[in-house]
């Protein structure tokens, strides 16, 4: 088993992502209007986006995606979580780096290559950012037809995105891959974005510390800044447990799919992932670290596939993109 586990810290976003540089705060306002009741001088005396507030990293997010991405009808439920746009793209930079380097050096590319988002949720966010960058096609499963029924709606909104995503509801809330993944199908990567949190209790606990930085107030019952409903945060025995029933299942689709991934954010959870790796067979296990600034996280990427099937695999799916 080949295995890469070494992290290496990153102090700032990937060279290819789009927000990499300060935010054009006026560039971001032409595209939204809306954003400006939430730009308020910083104790630097510039002006910044209250990130303390729901709404604003809603309408900024918006921003972001109409003025980097070209997508211009973008919304869901409040309820549901906003993703933040940089950090997502950060995910998918990496990833395609991983890709090239079993490619010779090129991203593959292109309406051929299929990548399957878990858990896509109601803002669809990696599928957008994946098909606009990269020309991917996605698949989308989530547990939530509600979640489901909003990116569907995102899709249909936006001419950039037709007949490039398609999704598919998890009927089964213990299963990750199976029931999604049929028997003959190739898949060239899947990615995840798995809950974080054990409880409710501590997903607002965690806000509060978030709220305290940002503004130096204390908040009982906070509300949480990216918002997110209970599939979308919490899984009992958090990230950790997550991302074993993710390993386990992806063992029974080994040979469907190139890479399989995950977002990681707690270090301390990668001994245990590691280990259920080679217990489950995994042939080659990589991390790419992510990061800016104090705030750090990383991928987990494995395949079951030997080096042989791997230059099959490419040779058959990848090389006519190239």
């Amino acid at each position: 088993m080949q295995s890469e586990k070494k992290e290496h810290s990153s102090k700032r976003l990937h060279a290819r992502n789009r927000n990499r540089d300060r935010y054009d705060l006026n560039a971001l306002l032409i595209s939204n209007p809306e954003l400006k009741q939430y730009v308020k001088p910083n104790h630097l005396g510039g002006d910044s986006i209250d990130f303390s507030s729901p709404m604003a990293v809603k309408l900024l997010n918006k921003s972001l995606l109409n003025h980097y991405y070209g997508i211009a009808n973008w919304d869901f439920p409040d309820e549901n979580l906003c993703p933040p746009i940089p950090g997502r793209a950060d995910y998918l930079h990496h990833i395609a780096d991983l890709l090239a380097e079993n490619n010779f050096g090129v991203i593959p590319t292109g309406e051929t290559f299929i990548c399957l988002d878990i858990g896509v949720g109601a803002s669809c966010i990696y599928p957008i950012i994946g098909v606009t960058e990269f020309a991917w096609q996605f698949i989308g499963s989530d547990i939530d037809p509600k979640s489901i029924a909003s990116a569907q709606h995102i899709v249909d909104a936006n001419k950039l995105l037709k007949n490039k995503i398609t999704f598919r509801l998890q009927k089964n809330p213990r299963a990750i891959f199976k029931e999604i993944i049929e028997d003959s199908e190739k898949i060239d990567l899947t990615i995840c974005n798995p809950p974080f949190h054990t409880s409710l209790e501590n997903a607002q606990e965690g806000t509060r510390r978030k709220i305290k930085n940002l503004s130096g107030k204390t908040e009982k019952t906070p509300v949480l800044n990216f918002a997110g409903n209970g599939n979308e945060l919490v899984f009992n025995g958090g990230e950790f447990q997550f991302i074993q029933n993710m390993i386990s299942d992806s063992k029974m689709v080994s040979k469907n799919c190139f890479w399989f991934s995950t977002l990681v954010s707690k270090q301390s959870n990668l001994k245990g992932i590691y280990g259920s790796l080679e217990k489950n067979g995994a042939i080659q296990i990589k991390t790419l670290a992510m990061g800016t600034g104090n705030k750090s996280s990383r991928i987990v990427a494995w395949t079951f596939l030997s080096k042989q099937e791997q230059k099959e695999w490419r040779e058959t799916r990848w090389k006519k993109q190239n």
